[in-house]
């Protein structure tokens, strides 16, 4: 029998449609459909000033939105050279804000992987921290999801006087919750049964297929940009980079994703402890500091074809640019979406799996189809 999942199906995460050639309860065959919200991020580009195109960034993974950004500024400052006169205060604030997003996208992957396969109590949980989490970046920004407030040279605006403190009595809030999320999910009998040995994606299959992130790491590979490419200030951090060594079931497998986001919003919260102490002290807020003095008011960057990269909660996220250097808008702005490349492998691990395990594997990857459409 032919089957369609989707596209309206809440565990396909998006309006992702699944083609499933099925022998009774057995998955011989998965096709995905995309295509259903098709955002034309990179015709919008071709169109806009740089500056302009920010908030069009925010909306193709628009759960790591702070990530996004700062993947597209690094990617205009490095074509402008003006990406090593970036003041501190304004590296430790992007790392800050990005880290606070990466944290609240793996509470929405993690809560609805969750739901996905009927476990209620750690999506509420998840959300209601999640809640602080864009409390805080409203604060600072003025939205809740889409900021545009990593801007190009700079940031839109300081961060609001007082909000180090109540960083850090979030995070002081948050490390106790996160041992409870641990074993309510990682460590629960039902859950490990329900994920180990399922979804197996091999490390050469991984590489073959070009997955980054989370799924990349969870088939036991240590590549994290952050560390590769050592970009921003995160040289100067200390945070380790978790992979999945099949402790429940097989390396690679649905438990070791999950694991690998569970133990990377620990990570996370380490990297925020390090910014709010430099902010605090190093790199105190002062009245002469100016979070737009290096903004350029037109960005008209030499003719050259550019990659940029960074790491996004979902994988490395890349900007494309080819610029004439005779205009302030992008000739083109093509991206490489990890939700993208990293559904690609779907069909080569979902052959022979019972119908429930294949949406135990498709929640496992953390997709957005705003970001795999574009």
């Amino acid at each position: 029998m032919i089957i369609n999942m989707g596209p309206q199906h809440p565990s396909t995460h998006g309006v992702l449609r699944l083609e499933i050639i099925t022998d009774g309860e057995i998955v011989k065959d998965v096709i995905p459909h995309m295509g259903y919200l098709h955002r034309c991020y990179e015709k919008h580009a071709e169109k806009l000033p740089y500056n302009q195109i920010i908030p069009y960034v925010d909306r193709m993974d628009y759960l790591g939105a702070m990530n996004s950004e700062h993947a597209y500024v690094m990617g205009v400052e490095r074509m402008l050279g003006i990406d090593t006169d970036i003041p501190k205060r304004i590296e430790y604030i992007r790392v800050l804000v990005a880290e606070l997003n990466r944290l609240a996208s793996h509470f929405v992957a993690i809560g609805t992987y969750g739901l996905d396969i009927g476990a209620f109590t750690p999506f509420l949980w998840l959300m209601r921290d999640r809640e602080h989490i864009n409390r805080l970046l409203e604060w600072v920004s003025g939205a809740r999801m889409l900021y545009n407030y990593i801007w190009v040279g700079g940031l839109y605006y300081d961060l609001p006087i007082g909000f180090e403190e109540r960083c850090n009595d979030f995070i002081a809030y948050l490390k106790p919750k996160l041992i409870e999320l641990q074993q309510v999910i990682i460590d629960n009998k039902i859950f490990i049964e329900r994920t180990a040995n399922i979804g197996v994606l091999p490390l050469d299959l991984a590489i073959n297929y070009g997955i980054t992130g989370p799924m990349l790491r969870g088939s036991g590979l240590k590549f994290d940009l952050r560390k590769v490419d050592a970009y921003s200030v995160y040289p100067e951090i200390e945070f380790d980079i978790p992979i999945g060594t099949g402790a429940m079931g097989t390396t690679g497998d649905c438990w070791d994703r999950t694991h690998v986001r569970v133990a990377e919003c620990f990570e996370s919260v380490k990297i925020i402890e390090q910014c709010l102490d430099q902010l605090l002290t190093d790199h105190k807020r002062t009245r002469e500091f100016d979070p737009q003095a290096l903004t350029p008011k037109k960005i008209r960057p030499k003719a050259m074809d550019f990659y940029a990269r960074a790491e996004n909660p979902k994988g490395e996220l890349g900007f494309f640019f080819r610029t004439t250097g005779n205009t302030d808008v992008p000739f083109r702005c093509k991206v490489r979406a990890p939700s993208f490349v990293n559904l690609s492998v779907l069909q080569a691990i979902s052959k022979n799996v019972m119908i429930a395990d294949l949406v135990a594997i498709v929640g496992s990857f953390d997709i957005v189809m705003g970001e795999i459409d574009r």
